[in-house]
């Protein structure tokens, strides 16, 4: 049996993701791995895919969008403190802070984050980075 656990976000970000968010590590059971996520005030993410995960995101602060693909399928969401959204497999993805405060959310990821390898890098996403 593994021992539960209990945290708290640290205020330095722990590693800086592929897109260029920094990440704060919470915690990891199984096939989960759940990390908060922020982007500072105008800053626009590297657009990327992932190769085998899928997220879940949670916005806690701030505002942006967030663009997704899928094959034919294009969105741009308007994103704030309380909406949540997916990021199936294969999912093209960029996102930016359009707010006056950080953007910060949840993202849960299954199976959990293997490493940098795991996203690629687009040639173009809906904004320039």
């Amino acid at each position: 049996m593994r021992a539960f656990e209990s945290g708290k976000a640290a205020e330095a970000y722990d590693t800086l993701a592929p897109d260029g968010s920094e990440i704060r590590l919470l915690h990891q059971l199984g096939a989960v791995s759940v990390v908060h996520c922020r982007l500072p005030v105008g800053a626009v993410s590297a657009p990327v895919r992932h190769k085998t995960v899928q997220e879940i995101w949670y916005f806690l602060a701030g505002a942006g969008q967030v663009w997704r693909r899928q094959g034919e399928q294009e969105q741009v969401l308007a994103v704030a403190p309380g909406i949540s959204l997916t990021i199936p497999l294969g999912t093209d993805f960029q996102f930016r802070n359009t707010g006056t405060l950080p953007l910060e959310f949840l993202i849960a990821t299954s199976p959990p984050w293997p490493g940098a390898d795991e996203a690629m890098p687009l040639a173009a996403g809906k904004w320039d980075f």
